[in-house]
Protein backbone atom coordinates (compact mmCIF):
# COMPACT_ATOMS: atom_id res chain seq x y z
CA UNK A 1 0.00 0.00 0.00
CA UNK A 2 1.29 3.35 -0.90
CA UNK A 3 0.17 6.80 0.10
CA UNK A 4 -1.42 8.93 -2.55
CA UNK A 5 0.66 11.71 -4.05
CA UNK A 6 0.10 15.13 -2.52
CA UNK A 7 -2.54 17.05 -4.32
CA UNK A 8 -4.11 14.01 -5.97
CA UNK A 9 -6.74 13.11 -3.40
CA UNK A 10 -5.76 15.62 -0.69
CA UNK A 11 -2.93 15.72 1.78
CA UNK A 12 -1.43 12.51 3.01
CA UNK A 13 -2.43 11.36 6.51
CA UNK A 14 1.16 10.33 7.15
CA UNK A 15 3.60 12.71 8.83
CA UNK A 16 6.06 14.40 6.55
CA UNK A 17 9.49 12.88 6.43
CA UNK A 18 12.48 14.95 7.36
CA UNK A 19 14.22 16.71 4.55
CA UNK A 20 17.96 16.46 4.73
CA UNK A 21 20.20 19.22 3.51
CA UNK A 22 23.94 19.31 3.26
CA UNK A 23 23.81 23.03 4.12
CA UNK A 24 21.21 24.63 6.40
CA UNK A 25 18.61 26.53 4.40
CA UNK A 26 18.63 30.31 4.65
CA UNK A 27 15.90 31.50 6.98
CA UNK A 28 13.51 34.03 5.66
CA UNK A 29 13.88 36.98 8.06
CA UNK A 30 12.93 40.59 7.51
CA UNK A 31 15.66 43.19 7.19
CA UNK A 32 16.84 44.55 10.51
CA UNK A 33 15.55 41.57 12.50
CA UNK A 34 17.41 40.79 15.72
CA UNK A 35 16.64 37.68 17.72
CA UNK A 36 14.83 38.26 21.03
CA UNK A 37 17.19 38.63 23.96
CA UNK A 38 20.09 39.82 21.82
CA UNK A 39 21.56 43.32 22.10
CA UNK A 40 19.84 45.71 19.77
CA UNK A 41 16.38 44.26 20.13
CA UNK A 42 13.87 47.08 19.81
CA UNK A 43 11.50 47.48 22.72
CA UNK A 44 7.86 47.27 21.67
CA UNK A 45 6.27 50.69 21.66
CA UNK A 46 9.59 52.55 21.92
CA UNK A 47 10.07 55.50 19.63
CA UNK A 48 13.21 57.58 20.24
CA UNK A 49 11.72 60.69 18.69
CA UNK A 50 8.82 60.78 21.13
CA UNK A 51 11.20 60.38 24.07
CA UNK A 52 13.20 63.41 23.00
CA UNK A 53 9.98 65.36 22.50
CA UNK A 54 8.81 64.40 25.99
CA UNK A 55 12.08 65.63 27.45
CA UNK A 56 11.63 69.00 25.79
CA UNK A 57 7.99 69.17 26.83
CA UNK A 58 8.80 68.51 30.52
CA UNK A 59 7.63 71.26 32.84
CA UNK A 60 10.18 73.87 33.80
CA UNK A 61 11.48 73.68 37.31
CA UNK A 62 10.63 76.63 39.48
CA UNK A 63 13.73 76.95 41.61
CA UNK A 64 13.01 80.45 42.93
CA UNK A 65 9.53 79.41 44.03
CA UNK A 66 10.94 76.26 45.62
CA UNK A 67 13.52 78.21 47.63
CA UNK A 68 10.90 80.76 48.72
CA UNK A 69 8.50 78.05 49.89
CA UNK A 70 11.34 76.21 51.66
CA UNK A 71 12.30 79.40 53.51
CA UNK A 72 8.68 79.85 54.53
CA UNK A 73 8.50 76.20 55.64
CA UNK A 74 11.69 76.63 57.69
CA UNK A 75 10.26 79.74 59.34
CA UNK A 76 6.93 78.08 60.11
CA UNK A 77 8.59 74.87 61.30
CA UNK A 78 10.88 76.81 63.62
CA UNK A 79 7.99 78.82 65.02
CA UNK A 80 5.93 75.68 65.57
CA UNK A 81 8.89 74.03 67.29
CA UNK A 82 9.48 77.07 69.50
CA UNK A 83 5.81 77.53 70.42
CA UNK A 84 5.30 73.94 71.55
CA UNK A 85 4.48 73.44 75.24
CA UNK A 86 7.53 74.04 77.41
CA UNK A 87 7.00 70.80 79.33
CA UNK A 88 7.78 68.81 76.17
CA UNK A 89 11.07 70.63 75.50
CA UNK A 90 13.27 67.57 76.04
CA UNK A 91 11.43 65.37 73.56
CA UNK A 92 11.03 68.03 70.87
CA UNK A 93 14.42 67.45 69.30
CA UNK A 94 13.11 64.50 67.35
CA UNK A 95 10.69 66.81 65.56
CA UNK A 96 13.65 68.03 63.54
CA UNK A 97 12.90 65.17 61.12
CA UNK A 98 9.49 66.72 60.46
CA UNK A 99 11.13 70.12 59.98
CA UNK A 100 13.56 68.60 57.49
CA UNK A 101 10.63 67.04 55.65
CA UNK A 102 8.75 70.34 55.55
CA UNK A 103 11.77 72.07 54.04
CA UNK A 104 12.62 69.24 51.64
CA UNK A 105 9.17 68.86 50.14
CA UNK A 106 9.00 72.13 48.18
CA UNK A 107 12.69 72.01 47.31
CA UNK A 108 12.48 68.54 45.83
CA UNK A 109 9.08 68.75 44.15
CA UNK A 110 9.39 72.21 42.64
CA UNK A 111 13.16 72.55 42.34
CA UNK A 112 13.85 69.24 40.66
CA UNK A 113 17.31 67.69 40.50
CA UNK A 114 19.31 70.84 41.01
CA UNK A 115 22.62 70.04 42.72
CA UNK A 116 22.45 73.06 44.98
CA UNK A 117 19.09 72.25 46.52
CA UNK A 118 20.04 69.28 48.78
CA UNK A 119 22.74 71.29 50.63
CA UNK A 120 20.30 74.19 50.85
CA UNK A 121 17.69 71.83 52.28
CA UNK A 122 20.20 70.68 54.90
CA UNK A 123 21.03 74.25 55.91
CA UNK A 124 17.39 75.29 56.05
CA UNK A 125 16.46 72.30 58.21
CA UNK A 126 19.25 73.15 60.68
CA UNK A 127 18.17 76.80 60.58
CA UNK A 128 14.60 75.79 61.40
CA UNK A 129 15.87 73.85 64.42
CA UNK A 130 17.99 76.81 65.56
CA UNK A 131 15.09 79.21 65.11
CA UNK A 132 12.82 76.89 67.08
CA UNK A 133 15.28 76.68 69.96
CA UNK A 134 15.76 80.45 69.99
CA UNK A 135 12.00 81.07 70.04
CA UNK A 136 11.70 78.59 72.88
CA UNK A 137 14.37 80.45 74.90
CA UNK A 138 12.75 83.77 74.08
CA UNK A 139 9.54 82.43 75.58
CA UNK A 140 11.38 81.19 78.67
CA UNK A 141 13.17 84.51 79.12
CA UNK A 142 9.98 86.47 78.67
CA UNK A 143 8.17 84.26 81.19
CA UNK A 144 10.98 84.78 83.75
CA UNK A 145 10.45 88.53 83.77
CA UNK A 146 12.20 91.57 82.34
CA UNK A 147 15.88 91.07 81.53
CA UNK A 148 18.30 93.89 82.40
CA UNK A 149 20.23 93.75 79.11
CA UNK A 150 17.26 93.07 76.82
CA UNK A 151 15.19 90.10 75.78
CA UNK A 152 17.22 88.88 72.79
CA UNK A 153 20.70 88.95 74.43
CA UNK A 154 19.29 87.20 77.51
CA UNK A 155 17.65 84.53 75.30
CA UNK A 156 20.91 83.97 73.37
CA UNK A 157 22.94 83.56 76.57
CA UNK A 158 20.26 81.21 77.91
CA UNK A 159 20.39 79.20 74.68
CA UNK A 160 24.20 78.93 74.84
CA UNK A 161 24.08 77.83 78.46
CA UNK A 162 21.42 75.20 77.71
CA UNK A 163 23.24 73.47 74.81
CA UNK A 164 23.80 69.76 75.42
CA UNK A 165 25.57 67.03 73.43
CA UNK A 166 22.15 65.72 72.38
CA UNK A 167 21.54 69.04 70.60
CA UNK A 168 24.56 68.32 68.39
CA UNK A 169 22.93 65.02 67.44
CA UNK A 170 19.70 66.83 66.59
CA UNK A 171 21.57 69.31 64.39
CA UNK A 172 23.28 66.39 62.64
CA UNK A 173 19.88 64.76 62.11
CA UNK A 174 18.56 68.03 60.69
CA UNK A 175 21.51 68.39 58.30
CA UNK A 176 21.48 64.80 57.09
CA UNK A 177 17.70 64.58 56.96
CA UNK A 178 17.37 67.86 55.06
CA UNK A 179 19.95 66.76 52.51
CA UNK A 180 18.63 63.24 51.96
CA UNK A 181 14.94 64.11 51.96
CA UNK A 182 15.48 66.92 49.46
CA UNK A 183 17.43 64.61 47.17
CA UNK A 184 14.89 61.80 47.55
CA UNK A 185 11.86 63.97 46.77
CA UNK A 186 13.70 65.36 43.74
CA UNK A 187 14.37 61.90 42.28
CA UNK A 188 10.79 60.71 42.74
CA UNK A 189 9.40 63.37 40.41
Amino acid sequence: MSAPAPGADGPSPRPRTAEHYSVAPALETPDGYVAPGMPGVPVPGYDPTTRADRRRAAPRRRTALAVTLALLAALLGGLAYGCAPLRAADSLGWLTIAQAGLVALPLGLLGGRNRLLPPLGALLAATALLLGQLVQHLRLTHAAGPAPDGLLPAALSSWRADLRPLDAAFYAIALIGGFLLTRRTATRT
